[in-house]
């Protein structure tokens, strides 16, 4: 091949080097890496189609890698090298041609210190029953938090956990928990299958990659119903729009029902935003909700949905609650010289409020 694993090695290895968190490769062009939030060409060759072919059927493991794709426009997957990283890959067809994405993921399994997730975290991550959903845009780090979470599960308590991912990231091994990681397509048919099943073999904590559609979030919903921790993840900005996402999931008539059932067993949102840090780091800023009586009430519809974040910003700081809104967050990463004020200003909800109380502080 013209184009053989250890040159992949090699492109990783620079993608790793400059903190990049995706590969793009396409046809009759160089690749780029995306380096805090923006696209970066490579000084090098244009990639051929031969070199598409090559870098797929390594991907893919198959020199008939399109009896794979069969018909599909599309193809996901994931993929490691031994003492380097694993990646997440979308193959696809664009104007006749290949292009391939790739998403670096570390091989070490981060823990929640090293990423300077807030105490709270280790609090809601060993809750024994109900609801967390972990929530954000693409490239957000859902799956970095969530892998975290569930590494600190498995370091400090005897539990059984069930992952159903598409694709399998990142790799836990036997700690206090048993793990069994089960990828849609060659463990199990899909997300639903998947999820129906896990409650039958005596689970205590359930991760789906994503919460993609009612049926899932309905037997999620019945799994922490009946007892288990359930974590997921949805694309959205934050707490409200979780929550409505959440509920017009499902037909209009069964919507008041949902809501009371949402009210009783989440137990709480943590949404992210990527935000460029000093020094070339990148700092996630968090909104993090505990479910209390009063954001009950509002979920259930018995108060004002819009009240959550005056909840939440009531609550911080509290052992009731812990929660803080993405405006707290961000005000704390400024003092602590992690952001710029540019940066802070972008990013919260009201400039003037934030301006406000920096005068007043």
């Amino acid at each position: 091949m013209s184009f053989s694993l250890k040159n992949l090695s090699s492109l990783l290895s620079v993608a790793i080097q400059h903190k990049a968190s995706d590969i793009h490769i396409r046809t009759n062009e160089a690749p780029c890496l995306r380096i805090r939030g923006e696209l970066v060409a490579i000084q090098t060759k244009s990639f051929s189609p031969e070199d598409l072919n090559d870098i797929i059927q390594i991907l893919v493991g198959s020199s008939n890698y399109t009896d794979q794709l069969g018909q599909k426009a599309e193809l996901d997957g994931a993929f490691g090298i031994e003492n380097l990283c694993r990646v997440r890959f979308n193959i696809f067809r664009y104007n006749g041609h290949f292009g391939v994405v790739l998403r670096v993921i570390n091989t070490q399994i981060p823990d929640l210190s090293s990423l300077d997730m807030p105490s709270v975290i280790e609090k809601i991550a060993l809750q024994k029953r109900g609801m967390i959903l972990v929530t954000g845009a693409t490239g957000s780090g859902k799956s970095t938090t969530l892998a975290a979470m569930i590494n600190h599960i498995n370091e400090n308590v005897g539990s059984h956990i069930i992952t159903i991912e598409d694709p399998i990231e990142y790799l836990h091994p036997l700690k206090k928990s048993r793990i069994s990681q089960r990828e849609v397509g060659s463990d199990t048919e899909d997300y639903t299958s998947g999820l129906r099943s896990a409650l039958r073999q005596d689970p205590d904590v359930i991760l789906i990659g994503e919460m993609r559609d009612p049926i899932t979030a309905n037997i999620s919903l019945k799994a922490a119903e009946t007892g288990h921790v359930v974590f997921s993840t949805l694309h959205t900005t934050n707490t409200l729009t979780t929550i409505g996402r959440f509920i017009s999931m499902f037909p209009s008539h069964e919507q008041p029902e949902v809501r009371k059932r949402l009210a009783e067993n989440l137990y709480a949102i943590i949404g992210q935003r990527m935000l460029p840090g000093k020094n070339d780091r990148t700092v996630i800023a968090q909104e993090i909700m505990v479910t209390s009586a009063g954001i009950r009430d509002c979920i259930a519809g018995k108060d004002d949905i819009n009240r959550i974040p005056s909840i939440i910003i009531q609550g911080q700081g509290k052992s009731t609650n812990g929660g803080q809104t993405f405006d707290q967050h961000i005000m704390y990463l400024y003092k602590k010289g992690f952001i710029s004020k540019d940066v802070a200003l972008d990013a919260v909800s009201s400039q003037s409020d934030f301006i406000q109380k920096l005068i007043i502080e």
